[in-house]
């Protein structure tokens, strides 16, 4: 069993650091990610630490944008924060020095991982960084991954940018033509590698590369699939509004990259509040705050 779980956050995600007994005290505790499934592991008894990450290096003291937070327990300092619209290996570098922290600090010796969005990317990033140098007795072990809206196959936003996905693929679908317009234009201001590297094309490279990270690390999977006004192409849909159904569960994704995996679907959800909320749904039809996908988390983990 795991000492504790690390909740790691995806792309332009802003995330403050908290602990199991701190969070940050105003706003939304761990931000717009991270607060709801942080409270329902919490009320489940479980130890629960988020990684910090902002957009572009640097601390994170507060995020003074859409249901942001202020007020937080504790500023780690830039090596141990994510950079959220950073290269996917720097960040899985970031969130290393953040899990020897741990291990340092906290006495945490074996960790499981939960990452949103790109956080699998980041946390499958570390995961690699920690085996390859032979540096476990350096570190925490990883017992087990769950990811939750992950990219494993590339993103709506990653293909849009690259050009592998066009106004044409949303088949006249006004939520999708949205999507994808906003998508590049938040990609053209924001991003400093991520965008790119979410893309299909170079995450099948970058996939290849990990082969064997993950053998003996049990794998789940939980991919969304709200907007399905069309099948093809089967890049595009269904998908969340950043993430196909198909790659949020690395339904493509080789075998001896991910030997152990156990795939979930929730077809009613989106990827996130921020998509709840700008297409009018309950907040609990977004993959980190329903209380459905929870009960798949506590499975992962072990109850």
């Amino acid at each position: 069993m795991a000492d504790a779980v690390v909740l790691v956050s995806g792309g332009a995600a802003v995330t403050p650091y908290t602990d199991p007994d701190r969070a940050a005290a105003s706003g939304l505790a761990a931000g717009n990610t991270l607060t709801a499934l942080r409270e329902h592991l919490l009320s489940a008894g479980r130890p629960v630490f988020t990684a910090p990450a902002r957009l572009g290096r640097g601390t994170v003291e507060r995020d003074a944008g859409w249901q942001g937070f202020d007020d937080v327990p504790l500023v780690l300092p830039t090596e141990m924060t994510v950079n959220s619209v950073g290269a996917i290996d720097d960040a899985g570098a970031a969130l290393v020095s953040f899990l020897r922290w741990l291990f340092e600090e906290h006495a945490v010796t074996r960790v499981d991982l939960v990452g949103h969005s790109m956080g699998g990317l980041f946390s499958r990033a570390a995961i690699r960084e920690l085996g390859v140098d032979g540096s476990r007795t350096n570190g925490p072990l990883i017992g087990r991954l769950v990811t939750v809206g992950t990219p494993w196959d590339g993103a709506v936003l990653g293909d849009a940018v690259v050009g592998d996905i066009t106004d044409a693929d949303s088949h006249g679908d006004p939520a999708t033509s949205t999507i994808l317009a906003q998508a590049k234009a938040y990609a053209l201001a924001n991003s400093q590698g991520a965008a790119e590297q979410v893309s299909q094309r170079y995450l099948r490279g970058w996939n290849a590369a990990q082969a064997g990270v993950l053998d003996g690390i049990p794998v789940t999977a939980i991919g969304a699939g709200y907007f399905a006004a069309a099948t093809e192409p089967a890049l595009l849909w269904p998908h969340d509004g950043l993430v196909s159904l198909r790659s949020g569960r690395a339904d493509n994704v080789p075998a001896d990259v991910v030997p152990r995996i156990e795939r979930h679907s929730f077809p009613d959800d989106v990827h996130s509040i921020f998509f709840a909320d700008a297409f009018g749904l309950p907040w609990e039809r977004a993959l980190t705050w329903d209380p459905a996908v929870f009960a798949v988390v506590d499975d992962a983990l072990g109850r």
